[in-house]
């Protein structure tokens, strides 16, 4: 039989390595919090501001699939305040640039996610 490979660390440990590691692979300027998701202990959520005048925000939830994988889902895009439309070019590529990010943020945490 085959072993199975699950993500086997305190959530709220998770999330405080997180919050320490993500800055460290984002672009500089943007701002990142970090939460733990309240209904599901393999999960957190991720809150984007985007640096510049853009005022855009995204929200990500990021899922251990297992102890090295992660789903990211994009949960929200908001521009000064209001949700638009996420299918636009310019939030396709920062969509796609922070979703790099953040499988960067999950690989530089091997360490302590890998049993």
């Amino acid at each position: 039989m085959g072993k199975i490979d699950e993500l086997f660390v305190d959530q709220n440990r998770l999330t405080e390595a997180w919050k320490r590691t993500l800055p460290t692979v984002m672009n500089p300027a943007d701002q990142t919090e970090v939460k733990a998701d309240e209904a599901d202990p393999k999960a957190l959520r991720i809150h984007i501001r985007a640096a510049g005048h853009t005022m855009y925000t995204f929200d990500f939830r990021i899922e251990y699939v297992d102890s090295r994988e992660i789903r990211v889902d994009l949960i929200d895009v908001e521009r000064d305040g209001r949700s638009v439309d996420e299918r636009g070019d310019i939030i396709q590529q920062l969509v796609e640039d922070y979703t790099r990010h953040l499988h960067e943020c999950a690989q530089a945490l091997h360490d302590l996610t890998h049993a």
